[in-house]
């Protein structure tokens, strides 16, 4: 090939390699990206209390703290009592709403007493299905009611 050719060859693959770049450049800023948002849906209304049982934001079920009420009283029989209350409730909860236990992915749990821990833990193990959620503990001086313990939790589809 003649130095002709070899300097022409040379200018229109960096001619072609130009306008790909460009084309490619421009076509990446043009290209809009979507993000689906959606609105929080506020389910229940807490009855007398100042908030909602639970929200929905996609697929996602944010509720709120449960403790071991039935029929407007707290259930008596100590921690291990309330705990099976308080995972009785939320079971009800996500039902209403169209989630199952399966579908939690992180629990709070709150104990006024961290002693009752391995009493807490061996009611928690017996009535949540593996893989277990995460989830955080803490210790609290008081909860409403004079509940022992309060569990929120988080679902997911």
């Amino acid at each position: 090939m003649s130095k002709l050719s070899t300097c022409l060859s040379t200018l229109a693959l960096a001619t072609l390699c130009s306008l790909g770049f460009v084309h490619s450049a421009s076509a990446n800023t043009t290209t809009a990206v979507s993000i689906a948002k959606s609105s929080p849906t506020f389910l229940g209304d807490g009855g007398t209390y100042p908030f909602s049982e639970a929200v929905r934001v996609g697929n996602t079920l944010y509720m709120s703290g449960q403790i071991g009420f039935k029929d407007g009283k707290l259930v008596k029989g100590g921690i291990k009592a309330e705990t099976k209350q308080v995972l009785d409730n939320i079971h009800i909860t996500l039902l209403k709403y169209g989630y199952r236990k399966s579908d939690i992915v992180k629990c709070m749990v709150m104990l006024t007493d961290m002693d009752d821990f391995d009493d807490f833990n061996k009611v928690y193990k017996s009535e949540m299905i593996k893989p277990y959620p995460v989830r955080s503990a803490f210790g609290v001086s008081e909860l409403a009611a004079g509940a022992s313990v309060e569990i929120e939790c988080m679902a997911a589809k």
